[in-house]
């Protein structure tokens, strides 16, 4: 695939160090999960605009530590989730796929209304430790670049602007998806602060400017400025999920032997799908009653 193409993300420092630069394309990405859940345009604004946060806040983590998002709000697309970890692997889904709303007043997807404007945003963050961190915070908004802002203000006390956008084509593909998180640190002065609100303030959207061919790099310029950006590292990002027939079967066997037997007598096959990608697994009657006589207590000896 053309590099002009690819979904990345790039991460660096501005202004000395006093902000955390952080930017993501998702494109292709966000297009696999529509493919793979069939959404519709509004689902689609929201579960792509997730998916980039996701995507950028795995970047934030170390070696094999992962997290979760889950956007719970009261909108008719129920639940978002969203798994990332710091190798720009990423899976997610939303609860009911087909949902698609009229434009909002600005003539835009209406993710919010889909969304839904009250309900709340959980952060969960595997980091190797005996218990996970959690964050969460109340919806503020619901057209989830606000909501995300307001978690890294309340949850991890670290002011941040965060933009995501998904622009979707008249035949529902994705044409551009991605967004950046920028990070303010200790030591920046009231005028730099200033300065970078003006910036974030008069910003096109981020898919008008993937739109016109802008790089995530060149994102990030239109912030900070070309002179002082530093770019750290460059990552792939790509659609990755952990299910397996293996996986499947220990969630089957889990289910107890009185379960198996009556799904055995009732069906005399099981299928099981996956949340995450669709992939359906299928298990012939042979199969559970095999899984049967492992679920069955073992006689003492």
């Amino acid at each position: 695939m053309d590099n002009q193409l690819k979904d990345v993300l790039v991460r660096g420092t501005a202004w000395n160090g006093k902000i955390r630069v952080f930017a993501a394309r998702t494109t292709q990405l966000v297009e696999e999960l529509r493919q793979r859940h069939g959404t519709y345009p509004t689902a689609t604004a929201a579960l792509g605009r997730t998916l980039t946060a996701g995507a950028i806040m795995g970047a934030m983590l170390k070696g094999q530590e992962k997290l979760t998002i889950q956007v719970k709000g009261d909108g008719p697309i129920g639940q978002i989730v969203v798994d990332a970890n710091a190798d720009g692997e990423l899976r997610g889904y939303v609860d009911h796929p087909q949902v698609h709303l009229p434009s909002n007043a600005q003539g835009k997807l209406d993710v919010a209304g889909a969304v839904g404007r009250s309900g709340h945003l959980h952060i969960t963050k595997d980091l190797g430790m005996k218990e996970p961190y959690r964050g969460s915070i109340p919806i503020v908004s619901g057209e989830l670049g606000e909501d995300f802002t307001y978690y890294f203000a309340v949850s991890e006390q670290t002011p941040s602007a965060v933009g995501l956008g998904v622009l979707v084509d008249t035949d529902n593909s994705v044409l551009h998806a991605g967004g950046f998180i920028v990070q303010l640190m200790p030591g920046l002065t009231d005028e730099e602060i200033t300065r970078l609100e003006q910036a974030v303030g008069t910003m096109p959207p981020v898919t008008t400017l993937l739109d016109q061919g802008k790089t995530p790099e060149e994102l990030l310029s239109w912030i900070v400025g070309d002179s002082d950006l530093q770019i750290h590292d460059t990552m792939d990002l790509k659609f990755q999920c952990f299910c397996s027939s293996e996986r499947v079967e220990q969630t089957l066997l889990s289910l107890g032997e009185h379960e198996l037997q009556q799904i055995i007598e009732e069906d005399g096959k099981a299928e099981v799908v996956c949340q995450f990608c669709n992939e359906a697994y299928t298990f012939e009657r042979a199969q559970l009653e095999l899984l049967l006589a492992q679920a069955k207590p073992k006689p003492i000896q």
